[in-house]
C-alpha cells in the first residue's frame, strides 16, 4: 500500500459502513463514465491509455530544451501550471542551480512581477512553454505576448519559433491556429480532461521532463494508484476512505475548513495544487469545505496558535513521509549557549518526526481536533504520481458525495465577465 490513510488521530468516529453502498454506486459511475460531468472523466484511465508517441516526443523535446536553454518559462494559470510546479519543487527542492531554471508567468496581471521577470529574461537564453486550451485565457495570453515579443525582437522570428512550445487543444482555438501558422512544437491537452486533473498529461509532464524528472515514473505511479483505487470496496480503497472522512467532517460534524498539512517547505506548491483541485471541484451550491494549507513546523509559530486554541471549525489532513530523502545531524558546540547540545548527533529527520508526533498529540489529545494522516513512504516521481492520482480519485468521489459536478467551474466565470466589462472588451 503506497498511501495509508491513518484514522488513529480522528477524535470523532466515521461511519464507513453507512457509505458502503453509496461509494460502490458512485465508483461504478466513475469507472463507466456515467456520472454528471462525464465528458471530463478522461483522467480516470489516462495513466494507462496515454499517448505513447506523445510521451516520446515530450522526452525528446525536453532534452532539447535542457541542452539549449538556461531558463524555461512555464506560461499558464491554474491547472495549466500548478501541477507541474508542485512536482518540480517537491522533487527538485527549492535550492537554485538546476538547469534549466524554471520560472512561472501567465498566472497574474501584477505589473511588478511581470516586469521583473521580463527584465530578468532579457539577459537569459530562455524557452517558453505556453499552456492554454483556448489560447485566449487573459492572464496567460498577456504574458505570452510579452514573452513572444521579447524573443522575436531579441533573437529573431526563426529562433523564437524554436524556443516556443505550446500545449493546447488538438482541434480548435487561437493558440492552435498560432501554432499552425508559426510551426511551434505542440502538445495536446485532451478534450476530456480538465486543467486541474491534467498534471499527468503533457500539461504537467513536459515541464516536469524539462526539469530532469522522468515523466514515465509519474505515469507509473498514477497507473498503480488507478489499479488500487478502482475498487468500489470501501475497506480496500484508501482514496475513497479519505473522501468519506472529508464528507463526514462536513456533513455530520459541520466542519467548514480542511487544513492540508505538510512538514516540507518544498511541498508548499503541492498544497496550492491540492487547494485548486478541491476548491474548484467542490466549491459549489454552498456545500463544501474550504481547502487551506499550512507548512509545519514553520506555521506552528503563527497559525499553530489558531489551530491549537481557535474556533474549532476545521480538521487537519497531514501528509507524513516515513523516509526523508536527505538528512543531516546537529553538530556539537563547545559553549552550548543555545542549549542544544542535548540534540547533538541527532538527525534532523529524527527531530522532525518527533515534532510531527508532538504536534499530533497537541492538536488531537489537547485541542480535540480531528487529524487524518496520509502516510507516504517517500517522495520521488513514482510516489508523487501515485499521490496525484490518489487525490484526483478522492476528489471525484468527495464531490459526488456532496451531490455536485466535480468537473465544471461556473463561479470562475463571474469575475471574468465583470473584468471584461470594466476593460471595455467587445460584447461585455
Amino acid at each position: 500500500m503506497v498511501i495509508a490513510v491513518k484514522t488513529d488521530h480522528l477524535v470523532d468516529p466515521i461511519d464507513f459502513l453507512g457509505y458502503k453502498e453509496k461509494v460502490a454506486e458512485i465508483n461504478e459511475r466513475i469507472i463507466h463514465k456515467t456520472g454528471v460531468g462525464n465528458d471530463f472523466l478522461g483522467w480516470v484511465d489516462w495513466p494507462v491509455d496515454y499517448d505513447k508517441e506523445e510521451l516520446r516526443k515530450i522526452k525528446e523535446t525536453a532534452a532539447y530544451v535542457r541542452a539549449n536553454y538556461d531558463v524555461l518559462v512555464v506560461c499558464g494559470i491554474g491547472g495549466s501550471y500548478l501541477g507541474a510546479r508542485a512536482a518540480i519543487e517537491a522533487l527538485n527542492g527549492n535550492v537554485r542551480g538546476h538547469k534549466p531554471e524554471i520560472i512561472y508567468m501567465g498566472q497574474t496581471f501584477d505589473p511588478t512581477y511581470l516586469s521583473e521577470n521580463i527584465e530578468y529574461l532579457r539577459g537569459k537564453k530562455f524557452a517558453v512553454n505556453v499552456i492554454s486550451k483556448s489560447g485566449t485565457t487573459t492572464e496567460t495570453s498577456v504574458s505570452f505576448r510579452l514573452l513572444r515579443e521579447l524573443l522575436e525582437q531579441r533573437d529573431g522570428v526563426a529562433a523564437a519559433r524554436k524556443a516556443i512550445i505550446a500545449t493546447t487543444d488538438a482541434k480548435k482555438g487561437a493558440l492552435l491556429e498560432l501554432c499552425k501558422k508559426e510551426g511551434y512544437v505542440r502538445f495536446v491537452l485532451p478534450d476530456d480532461i480538465g486543467g486541474r486533473y491534467s498534471v499527468q498529461t503533457a500539461v504537467g509532464l513536459f515541464p516536469i521532463a524539462c526539469a530532469g524528472i522522468d515523466p514515465e515514473e509519474i505515469l507509473k505511479g498514477s497507473a498503480a494508484a488507478r489499479l488500487d483505487e478502482s475498487t468500489g470496496d470501501l475497506s480496500a480503497n484508501e482514496a475513497y476512505r479519505y473522501a468519506v472522512i472529508r464528507h463526514e467532517m462536513w456533513s455530520r460534524y459541520h466542519k467548514a475548513v480542511e487544513f492540508f498539512v505538510t512538514y516540507v517547505p518544498s511541498f508548499v506548491q503541492l498544497g496550492e495544487w491540492w487547494k485548486q483541485l478541491y476548491g474548484e471541484s467542490e466549491g459549489k451550491e454552498h456545500k463544501s469545505l474550504l481547502p487551506d494549507s499550512v507548512t509545519f513546523t514553520t506555521d506552528l509559530h503563527s497559525m499553530g496558535q489558531f489551530i491549537q486554541d481557535g474556533s474549532p471549525v476545521f480538521f487537519e489532513t497531514t501528509l507524513h513521509l516515513t523516509h526523508h530523502r536527505h538528512d543531516i545531524k546537529v553538530p556539537h558546540d563547545e559553549e552550548n549557549l543555545d542549549g542544544l547540545n542535548y540534540l547533538e548527533g541527532r538527525s534532523l529527520g529524527n527531530i522532525q518526526d518527533r515534532a510531527f508526533e508532538g504536534t499530533l498529540a497537541a492538536h488531537t489529545e489537547v485541542a480535540k481536533n480531528n487529524n487524518v494522516v496520509l502516510e507516504l513512504e517517500r517522495m520521488d516521481a513514482y510516489h508523487l504520481g501515485y499521490l496525484f492520482y490518489f487525490f484526483e480519485r478522492a476528489c471525484a468521489m468527495s464531490a459526488y458525495l456532496n451531490g455536485v459536478n466535480p468537473f465544471d467551474q461556473p463561479g470562475v466565470e463571474v469575475y471574468k465577465k465583470n473584468m471584461f466589462h470594466l476593460l471595455g472588451k467587445p460584447g461585455f
